[in-house]
């Protein structure tokens, strides 16, 4: 088993990256506005995670699984995110990304950026085209908790030598589990109840506060 010394759980859509992948992905659909609206609603928290999930990821049906390739090459590492992965190794800690977004972009873009574990939701295909539903179970506020104590224990991390960094209502439960709960880019409701609010938009502000 991997031990390390401490452990960083990043969301990945606004805070690893720049983008919002399910509105490039809406994009592909013709739908971008109408899934932006609904993702900034739901990282408000003014709606349920993962019924309105369900209901963006529904506005994704028929897009081919060639967006996927046109999708990443879309993606905007947030400045300052290797120095955050490299520094973090240099300590003899674990990167981790928990994400509501999607495996079929995560499982390249979080290794080119020095992740070492990750976990997101997966997007249900037939016939070479998305079917506009989640396959399996939904990663919600609740999972991203939990993936933060999992990866912990496996790594022999305590509770405290953990910090979350998130900028969304769905990221509030990991965060409050972590030891340094950290709002990034966030909305107004998670820096109230983040341990600290680091800004601006540069992931390397974080070092400093790294053990």
């Amino acid at each position: 088993m991997t031990s390390a010394r401490f452990l960083v759980v990043l969301d990945a859509d606004s805070t690893l990256i720049r983008n919002e992948v399910i509105e490039l992905l809406a994009d592909e659909a013709g739908r971008g506005p109408e899934v932006q609206a609904a993702t900034e609603a739901a990282m408000r928290g003014e709606v349920e995670f993962a019924t309105s999930l369900r209901s963006r990821v529904a506005a994704l049906r028929g897009v081919p699984v060639g967006a996927f390739e046109r999708v990443r090459a879309r993606i905007e590492p947030t400045p300052g995110v290797r120095e955050l992965t490299a520094a973090v190794h240099e300590r003899g800690g674990v990167v981790g990304v928990v994400s509501g977004g999607f495996h079929e972009i995560l499982d390249e873009v979080a290794p080119a950026l020095g992740v070492d574990r990750w976990r997101a939701n997966r997007l249900a295909v037939a016939d070479g085209s998305l079917t506009g539903e989640v396959d399996g179970a939904i990663v919600d506020a609740e999972a991203k908790a939990a993936s933060l104590q999992d990866w912990a224990r496996e790594l022999g991390v305590a509770a405290h030598a953990t910090i979350a960094i998130g900028d969304g209502a769905n990221d509030l439960r990991m965060m409050a589990v972590a030891g340094l709960g950290i709002a990034f880019n966030a909305k107004p409701a998670v820096r109230q109840a983040a341990s600290l609010v680091v800004g601006p938009q540069d992931l390397a502000e974080v070092i400093p506060l790294l053990p």
